[in-house]
């Protein structure tokens, strides 16, 4: 619901442009930059408390930065079974069991290849967020005309589909068939 509030959405994008502008320009990385603030913040931190104690001054105040045992159990146990499905169906589509996933699966690494290859990481994550924020409200004010238009080349899809299966897939099935019986 962030693009139904324009002025919060037009600032969102305007410090991301502004960013995506010094990154690019610059030639600056988002792992250079995050590297060196921490270190700025603990070199600041770190003296604070030398000078604190020689100056007999409170330590600078830090939250207490701890985890439970019983929080990393449950993120572990949520990893493991992540993990665990995706071993699953790695393991489904490596063995043959799953066309349509080994499929689908290809299509997106190869898709995800072909954008990777035309774009650096940041101008991704930037035109990502512009579509974001973007096509939703776009959506919502020509609905009608998209959902028709969709519809339309929904029923053209199918329409090609059983062109297709009809002409070579049927086909293929057959000669695979007759294959089989002649074997």
């Amino acid at each position: 619901m962030l693009w139904r509030r324009g002025n919060l959405t037009m600032g969102i994008l305007l410090v991301t442009l502004a960013a995506w502008v010094v990154f690019e320009k610059s030639g600056y990385t988002l792992l250079s930059l995050v590297s060196n603030v921490l270190l700025l913040l603990i070199g600041i931190l770190f003296l604070w408390a030398k000078s604190a104690a020689i100056l007999n001054r409170p330590a600078p105040p830090l939250p207490e930065l701890y985890l439970s045992e019983e929080t990393v159990n449950e993120m572990g146990a949520f990893i493991r079974a992540q993990v665990n499905d995706i071993l699953s169906a790695s393991k489904d589509i490596a063995l043959g069991k799953d066309a349509r996933l080994f499929f689908k699966v290809a299509g997106y690494l190869l898709l995800i290849s072909l954008v990777g290859g035309l774009t650096d990481f940041l101008t991704l994550g930037y035109t990502s967020l512009v579509v974001v924020l973007t096509v939703p409200a776009l959506y919502e004010r020509y609905e009608d005309y998209i959902d028709s238009y969709t519809i339309l080349g929904y029923r053209k899809m199918q329409q090609l589909y059983v062109k297709f299966d009809s002409k070579f897939v049927n086909r293929f099935r057959k000669w695979i068939l007759e294959k089989q019986k002649l074997s």
